[in-house]
């Protein structure tokens, strides 16, 4: 049987002309499940499950973005396995594909890294919370790592007031870098380098003799957010690779009711 509808050519609305003169500087797609690439430090690439932002600016002449292109490049740089490692090349070909002055990506993924207990030596794999992110313009390409991580601290007052023992907890440290294209600085040193800077390192796997280790560790080293804060602050100054960074410090306190926190931002004339 015949359809009485008749083909007619499918309007493109997107691309019809808006009135209202507004520039929009970032629309696109987010919360897309992809397989990112990473490149770890002396072994193979870790193939990580990522969730991808995406966009693009968009021209006040033009009511709408073609947002199936952002899932095409995507789609495309995947099959080409450089999800993840060609940052730049994603953020070219979106602004190729879609005529827009900048393009903008982010890619939030969690990167296993294989940890050693301090005491027994036995071997696990640790989670940290990481992201790549990227911009690009007809002035810059701009690059960001970011990493969340884990540790203990103990509190120097809770410890220099009591007659024996003090307060400890978890805190998170937040971090986010810049660095020239040309360089590289690996996740698995940053985590190291953050983790350094607290009363102790947090393990996914400790037996009795770490335990002791860890409680003790920590006891001897007590620091305040402010404490790690300012040691990761001086270890950013000192790496002439970083031109930029945030660093955030919250403590889930293990007395209070709230967090303690801290942060700071400094820039290298990114």
């Amino acid at each position: 049987m015949k359809s009485h509808i008749k083909d007619v050519p499918l309007r493109d609305v997107q691309n019809l002309l808006d009135k209202r003169g507004i520039d929009i500087q970032k629309v696109g797609i987010k919360n897309v499940d992809v397989p990112l690439i990473i490149q770890r430090k002396g072994q193979e690439n870790q193939t990580v499950y990522a969730k991808a932002q995406i966009c693009a600016s968009l021209a006040s002449n033009f009511k709408g973005t073609h947002m199936s292109r952002f899932m095409e490049i995507l789609n495309e740089w995947r099959e080409r396995e450089l999800l993840g490692v060609d940052i730049k090349g994603c953020l070219e070909a979106i602004r190729q594909k879609l005529n827009a002055e900048s393009s903008q990506v982010k890619f939030s993924f969690k990167y296993f890294i294989e940890k050693e207990a301090p005491v027994s030596k036995q071997k696990s794999l640790m989670a940290y919370d990481c992201s790549f992110e990227g911009s690009l313009d007809d002035k810059e390409y701009k690059f960001f790592l970011g990493v969340k991580v884990p540790v203990t601290t103990l509190c120097p007052c809770s410890k220099e007031i009591s007659n024996y023992s003090a307060h400890n907890q978890r805190a998170i440290i937040k971090i986010l870098i810049s660095y020239d294209e040309n360089e590289h600085i690996w996740i698995e040193d940053l985590v190291s380098e953050i983790e350094k800077t607290a009363s102790c390192e947090v393990y996914p796997l400790l037996k009795r003799d770490d335990e002791k280790y860890v409680t003790e560790h920590a006891y001897d080293n007590p620091k305040f957010v402010e404490d790690v804060l300012r040691d990761i602050v001086l270890k950013f100054r000192s790496n002439k690779k970083i031109k930029y960074f945030e660093a955030e410090v919250e403590s889930l306190e293990s007395i209070h009711n709230h967090s303690a926190w801290a942060y700071q931002l400094e820039s290298k004339n990114i």
